[in-house]
């Protein structure tokens, strides 16, 4: 399979297209539990679409200590057509609702990164009301 079918390929799947969009509305990079947490799915789940998008040439992977980040590939004069495709149709209910979980999540970050792994909606919540009183 060459690689433009490849990458076309992995936008197929509603998952990936949530996965993605998270990515363009955010504009920065992601870790695994942030997404897992954002979307409301296995960690297994995520990490298997996350996978397939990197292996499309969608994302870059950085390891950082336990964290691994996800970014959009930008070097890739494709990932700028594609990306800003789909920032144009990207626009259903479902895609909103993801963002909004993932500012929710966001709001958890120090320093711009990931410190708390994966936190169900009632922890979420908890945490969240404990960042806000600091």
């Amino acid at each position: 399979m060459t690689k433009k079918t490849e990458k076309l390929k992995a936008l197929s799947d509603e998952t990936r297209l949530r996965i993605l969009n998270l990515f363009i509305k955010s504009g920065d990079s992601l870790c695994v539990c942030e997404l897992v947490d954002a979307l409301k799915l296995p960690q297994y789940h995520i990490s298997k679409h996350l996978i397939v998008l990197r292996n499309a040439g969608y994302f870059q992977q950085v390891r950082e200590g336990t964290w691994v980040y996800y970014k959009i590939d930008n070097s890739l004069p494709e990932n700028k057509i594609i990306i800003s495709f789909l920032k144009k149709i990207l626009d259903d209910e479902i895609f909103e609702k993801d963002y909004e979980q993932l500012n929710k999540r966001l709001i958890l970050r120090e320093d711009n990164k990931c410190v708390v792994g994966f936190v169900d909606e009632s922890e979420l919540l908890k945490l969240i009301k404990q960042k806000e009183k600091v």
